[in-house]
This record gives structure tokens, sequence and C-alpha cells, in this order.
């Protein structure tokens, strides 16, 4: 659904929420001045409305030894009998891209991809992105530092 309404009540249990998701509803209910119950059937309309998409455990790529974030714009030709939904599958089974978005302009898609160094990007480049028949062409920007990662605002 598009374009959920959010109250008051809402926006401000989302907003503790958005700072530790692991906060439990009954801390949340006393920081709005309601019941758990409240709190609990708000989340619970918020995630069946798609607003809110799971929560999760944010690793540190660095502890996990992954010391390399690149983005890689590919170029894809479907001159062949291929799909974009094709390429899209075989992208999707490279572990190290993260994210993988369908853009406009030069590229077809933007990849966000951890790797232990540069020499394993390079890997992940030749082995196995390049090696898809349809990429004709790449372009890698490698991060130098993450200036900020923020979440949404809620108004």
């Amino acid at each position: 659904m598009e374009n959920f309404h959010l109250d008051i009540l809402d926006k401000r249990i989302l907003r503790i929420l958005r700072e530790d998701a692991r906060v439990p509803f009954v801390e949340v209910a006393r920081k709005c001045g309601v019941s758990g119950a409240a709190v609990h059937q708000r989340v619970q309309k918020m995630n069946e409305a798609g607003l809110i998409r799971g929560s999760q455990f944010n690793l540190s790529p660095k502890v996990l030894g992954y010391h390399t974030l690149a983005f890689v714009g590919i170029q894809v030709n479907l001159t062949s009998n291929k799909t974009h939904e094709e390429v899209f599958q075989k992208i999707l089974e490279i572990d190290e891209v993260v994210e993988c978005h369908s853009i406009t302009g030069k590229y077809s898609y933007m990849l966000k991809i951890y790797a232990k160094n540069n020499e394993d990007l390079k890997r992940i480049l030749v082995h196995r992105i390049q090696s898809i028949l349809e990429v004709t062409g790449t372009e890698t920007f490698l991060s130098l530092e993450e200036g900020f990662n923020r979440k949404l605002k809620i108004d």
C-alpha cells in the first residue's frame, strides 16, 4: 500500500523503533503514554500495510573481514534471447553483492559490493560479474570512507 497515513502516535512509535528496533513494546508504550497493546496493534497494522519491512541486525563489514566497498555500474546488452530478469538472477547469486539497483543512464544496474580486499574485488568483477555473457562493460567506484548512512526521516 502506498502513502500509508501516519498519525502522531505512529510517528512517535517509528522514531523510537528506528533508533533501536529491539526496544520492547512496553518501553515504547511508556514513552508514548499508551498501552503496550496499542503499540503492538499499531506496529502490526504498519507491518500489514508494508510500511515496516522486517527488522535486522546491522553487521559491521570490517569486523567480518570486508575492507573494500565498491559501487559497480554494469552495462547489459540483451541482443540474445536473455531478459533483464535473467541477468538480475545471475547477479543475485553473487553473495558479495548486497544491493542491486536498476537505474537510468549509462548503466543498466548499479551494484554495491563488499569484498575482503582489492584482490578479492578483482576476483568478483572478473570471474563473477564480467563472466555474465550479457554484461558488456563495468565501471567500478571504490568507497574511500562512508560519510554517513542514515535512516529515512519520519516527519
